[in-house]
């Protein structure tokens, strides 16, 4: 029998859902970020604002600690929280299950230790929603909102980052590695560190003649 509530996981059940019936079709699941610290906020307090605001996910989790909360049971729709106008799409699906993950999308949350993502990942494999990512990694910069998503992606299901729901306005979460998110085989190792922005070369100064301004330096191109 399929679990409606994650095993292992905490809860803060959701008193502001909107309610709404799931439409039918492929199972998805739409990965966001809170853009907030997970060094400095538990799953549980951020689920909690998250209610406290008239706002819902079906998981909030924190990759730096491994702790996971829902507030909506996967039978649930987490009406209206990823699109604002239109088609709700949140509703489109058998199950369309939103985790909020701690973390800022210009911090790829990818680049953190990943800890008990397996059991939320077996959790959405109980739902039969696929292990893929049919639109590709999500960009750093989403476009416009009319210019998000590709409806025929949206249709094969699976999982997808917030920017990448047909008609959506949200960033996050950033430009992730699906593959590190999904295959464990792609987390045997850390990430590299990042490289960091080539430094500006300083030329020596040109001899200072009559009308001469010394030359302070310049950056590669």
């Amino acid at each position: 029998m399929v679990d409606a509530w994650m095993p292992g996981a905490k809860r803060v059940p959701c008193s502001n859902a909107r309610g709404g019936q799931l439409q039918g079709g492929a199972p998805r699941a739409v990965w966001t970020t809170t853009e907030s610290d997970p060094a400095a906020l538990s799953a549980r307090a951020v689920a909690q604002r998250l209610n406290a605001d008239g706002r819902s996910a079906h998981l909030v989790w924190n990759p730096l600690t491994g702790e996971t909360v829902q507030l909506l049971p996967a039978t649930a729709p987490a009406a209206g929280q990823l699109t604002a106008e239109g088609t709700d799409r949140a509703c489109e699906g058998r199950v369309c299950l939103v985790i909020q993950v701690i973390g800022h999308t210009l911090a790829p949350f990818t680049d953190s230790p990943l800890r008990e993502l397996d059991p939320i990942l077996r959790w959405l494999d109980s739902w039969r929603v696929p292990r893929r990512w049919p639109a590709g990694p999500p960009p750093a910069n989403p476009g416009p909102a009319a210019e998000r998503g590709d409806e025929r992606l949206w249709a094969r299901g699976g999982h997808f980052g917030h920017s990448q729901v047909p008609g959506a306005t949200a960033a996050g979460p950033g430009a992730i590695a699906p593959q590190r998110l999904l295959d464990p085989r792609h987390r045997a190792q850390p990430p590299g560190p990042a490289v960091p922005p080539p430094r500006p070369v300083l030329a020596p100064a040109e001899p200072a003649g009559a009308g001469a301004r010394p030359y302070v330096g310049a950056a590669r191109g």
